[in-house]
């Protein structure tokens, strides 16, 4: 009977409160201040708003340590007027297309490898993931040794096999894809460590009654988890993009552009238009490379998940 009676007594207890709590308006209390929120502002501001804006300033003028002068879009003008500058977005597109599509590819694979029942699966995960953690500076060095076209241990080792290796990073049909598969070798650990959370993620049910259905492993990967691992899938490519667009260090370490501009990418013709004192220009590239930056990523993460799986 008490039981009875608290369970009776709940319910106007509710309803006696809603009127008051209707009443107090439409007054939304927040746990914290809005002072709070200050600090965060004013270091946002200070290293991100003031810069951005500066830089937009600075792009339209002639400038120098000292002294600047207004000269309008003259820097754009000039930038998509130079051969090198053209070539350099050019192959940062290309370089952007070519790392993040093997990044897909690769980590995903990898990690449907890497999920199955398989012998020191804890090691092999250490090992792919291993590449991620060493300096890129240390990677590049450590590849141009490899890719030295005359005593380089790949070629070496192909030449064994009775095969004459190319100048990989001297040949200027194969420099910017050298460091390319240099990068996605380096990247792929972390391509692969989100899509093993992502499919870990999925239900073991949505397996087991593939299989009691007759599902073979194909149809597994085809109908489960390639679908079901579309998020994972949507963030590898949303953080290889913007990796692969804003790509220099890699590239400088091992060909600083060469031979030629044949492997040069925006940001490292911006670093080379700073070392020359073309101020100016440089800043218009930084600009140019932000706007390519935000015009591919902002629709493309728009358009990847406006999707969802339906189960």
């Amino acid at each position: 009977m008490r039981s009875v009676a608290i369970t009776s007594v709940k319910p106007r207890e509710r309803s006696k409160t809603r009127p008051a709590a209707s009443a107090a308006g439409s007054k939304v209390y927040r746990p914290y201040s809005n002072w709070f929120y200050l600090p965060t502002a004013i270091i946002y501001g200070v290293l991100f708003l003031v810069p951005t804006f500066a830089s937009l300033y600075f792009s339209l003028t002639r400038w120098s340590l000292f002294e600047s002068k207004f000269i309008g879009l003259d820097n754009f003008k000039l930038f998509f007027q130079e051969p090198a500058l053209v070539k350099g977005f050019t192959n940062t597109l290309i370089y952007a297309v070519v790392t993040s599509g093997s990044k897909v590819v690769l980590g995903l694979l990898l990690a449907v490898l890497l999920t199955s029942q398989i012998v020191a699966r804890g090691y092999l995960r250490s090992v792919v993931f291993f590449p991620v953690l060493v300096s890129t500076i240390g990677v590049g060095l450590t590849f141009t040794v490899l890719m030295n076209p005359e005593k380089g241990l790949i070629n070496e080792s192909l030449g064994l096999l009775g095969i004459n290796g190319p100048g990989w990073l001297t040949d200027p049909k194969w420099a910017l894809l050298s460091v390319a598969a240099v990068d996605v070798w380096k990247g792929v650990g972390l391509a692969t460590l989100i899509y093993i959370a992502g499919i870990v993620s999925i239900p073991r049910e949505y397996i087991e009654a593939a299989r009691v259905d007759g599902a073979g492993s194909w149809q597994q990967f085809r109908r489960i988890v390639l679908p079901l691992s579309r998020p994972a899938t949507v963030t590898v490519i949303i953080l290889s993009l913007i990796g692969g667009l804003r790509s220099f260090d890699l590239i400088w370490a091992m060909t600083r552009g060469g031979p030629g501009f044949t492997s040069d990418v925006i940001a490292s013709v911006i670093y080379k238009q700073y070392q020359a004192g073309f101020y100016g220009l440089s800043t218009a590239g930084n600009v140019v490379l932000f706007i390519t930056v935000t015009a591919i990523i902002l629709p493309l993460s728009w358009f990847l998940n406006r999707k969802e799986v339906d189960l």
